[in-house]
């Protein structure tokens, strides 16, 4: 028997999964990359692993763009409970309190809504993966340390009430990047006066991305175990490298001016946009990669692949 190749293989594309709940977004990862025998992954943003829903993991030269979708708006739907406080925000944390919740209602809610919505500060919470001193801050949480934070600034875009049951609350909310959904939660009970911790949460978007087309764990074991070609078959599954930059403006370069981009040289291309990102394609070759407009109005690379 030959020897396994430990650096895996030279597979390029974006697979859409949907991470299961009590799963942390990095063991998703790895399996993910055990199954594709890909030689390198990455994720475009942790979820919680109370969380479920669209996890975009971006294999080989696809890994590039993971830092552009890092900084993309995300979406979710969640259930906040009312009357109940824990120290994590969510529900595996331990209860602290508990309120009662009689006087609260749907009005009460939408009213609430008003303050958590447009440009707001939140508080990291201790439960996050913000670091401080080179470690994340659940470590300092679970050692019962707190540690002082400074609130950071945050866009809720769309912040929308779905359903109330006189307990339980279901939302939507379209949030710029680095949002905290437990933090919204507990924002929103501390001004309804009964406190509220996070019991179900679904990322159901993350920049041009939705949770329509996602792939789960189970199906792609299934596949890759019952099918000839394992993990090649699973190839089918991922999306174009370009498809995470769809909304960039596009600039197609002929032989000449591809070759100058692809030895790190600006050019300059007529027509093309006069500021910002952009997607670079070869007449010839596809997809180069991301450049960018410089101040002179050339065209120059940012970030290209090696496909």
């Amino acid at each position: 028997m030959g020897r396994r190749n430990k650096r895996g293989r030279a597979v390029h594309g974006i697979l859409l999964l949907d991470k299961p709940g009590g799963m942390s977004s990095n063991r998703a990862l790895q399996r993910v990359k055990r199954l594709f025998d890909a030689s390198r992954a990455g994720h475009t943003g942790s979820l919680d692993p109370l969380a479920t829903g669209l996890l975009p993991i971006c294999l080989g030269e696809a890994t590039k763009v993971s830092a552009f979708l890092l900084e993309a708006d995300k979406r979710y739907r969640f259930t906040a409970r009312f009357g109940e406080t824990t120290d994590s925000g969510d529900a595996d944390g331990e209860l602290l309190a508990t309120s009662p919740v009689e006087a609260v209602d749907s009005d009460r809610i939408e009213t609430a809504l008003e303050g958590l919505r447009g440009e707001i500060l939140q508080l990291p919470p201790m439960h996050s993966a913000l670091k401080h001193a080179g470690r994340p801050l659940y470590e300092y949480a679970r050692r019962g340390i707190d540690i002082e934070r400074s609130p950071r600034a945050t866009v809720i875009h769309r912040l929308d009430l779905l359903a109330f049951d006189g307990r339980d609350a279901q939302f939507e909310v379209h949030c710029a990047k680095g949002t905290y959904v437990r933090t919204l939660a507990e924002d929103l009970g501390a001004a309804l006066g009964c406190g509220a911790h996070v019991t179900a949460l679904r990322r159901t978007g993350a920049g041009p991305f939705a949770d329509d087309a996602l792939i789960t764990l189970e199906e792609l074991e299934s596949e890759a175990a019952g099918e000839p070609g394992g993990a090649q078959q699973l190839d089918r599954h991922l999306l174009p490298i370009d498809s995470a930059l769809q909304a960039w403006p596009r600039v197609d370069l002929g032989p000449d001016l591809a070759g100058f981009i692809r030895q790190g040289q600006a050019v300059q291309v007529p027509r093309a946009p006069t500021a910002g990102l952009v997607r670079l394609y070869g007449r010839d070759d596809g997809f180069l990669g991301m450049g960018r407009i410089a101040s002179d109005g050339r065209v120059a690379p940012k970030r290209l692949m090696n496909l």
